[in-house]
């Protein structure tokens, strides 16, 4: 496993995920918020606001905290007023990364980040997408099939490819049918843990374990900050190293 994926597995790992909550209902009330805005409210005809409210019932928020963010896409709520910003960059032994922001003051976030990257070795303002692909993934627990009956399900849906484990399913699409495919599976199978765009190494990095531990805790930070939304990075951890980074 690799990138994005691989680092929030080990953080899950380390525990201290209550001091994570309050940020992790702040991200999802914005995406709430910015997905309304950006279509019609009804999550029946919004793909994007029905899989941020899928988000948010997974992560228990509030009934009162959804509304509060769906209103604020009508300026009902505040006069925040939220813009989506990609930034690029080198991080910790070169990895490169991606990171997705929504953000109401974009000089604000910039600077941060930029300090972020460069006191931990890295510089942002590179291209790196370049060693990624932009793909549709699709995300369904362990329990709702197992691997052949989701991997049949996810091929006759027009999807790419699928990666399970006991930690679940991902399903990868291309940008255009992910609503295609995620329509498809969750008619099956119930609604997806998350279904979004998203961006896949297609150029990794080797690790060992200092690199690692560096890289990790540089993602940790950007990952904690209130404008971002996700982190991509192109690396490779061994189980070796991994068993180390967890234990």
């Amino acid at each position: 496993m690799a990138g994005h994926s691989q680092f929030k597995n080990i953080m899950h790992r380390k525990g201290g995920q209550d001091a994570k909550r309050a940020r992790a209902f702040a991200r999802i009330g914005r995406e709430i918020t910015v997905a309304a805005k950006a279509g019609l409210p009804d999550p029946a005809h919004n793909p994007r606001l029905r899989a941020a409210l899928v988000a948010a019932r997974l992560a228990n928020m509030t009934k009162d905290a959804v509304d509060r963010a769906i209103k604020k896409a009508s300026g009902a709520g505040s006069g925040e007023d939220y813009v989506e910003v990609r930034y690029e960059g080198r991080g910790p032994a070169g990895v490169a990364v991606i990171v997705e922001a929504l953000t109401d003051n974009r000089n604000r976030t910039a600077s941060d980040l930029r300090s972020m990257f460069s006191k931990h070795g890295g510089a942002m303002g590179e291209t790196v997408a370049f060693q990624f692909d932009r793909v549709g993934a699709v995300r369904f627990g362990a329990e709702v099939a197992d691997a052949d009956t989701m991997l049949e399900a996810a091929i006759e849906a027009g999807a790419q490819d699928v990666a399970s484990s006991g930690e679940g399913h991902e399903v990868l699409t291309a940008p255009e049918d992910l609503n295609t495919v995620r329509d498809a599976l969750e008619a099956r199978f119930g609604d997806a843990q998350a279904a979004r765009l998203e961006w896949k190494p297609n150029l990794t990095v080797d690790l060992d374990e200092e690199g690692a531990a560096a890289v990790l805790k540089f993602i940790d930070l950007l990952d904690d900050h209130d404008d971002v939304q996700q982190v991509y990075a192109n690396f490779e951890v061994s189980d070796a190293v991994l068993a180390k980074l967890s234990g």
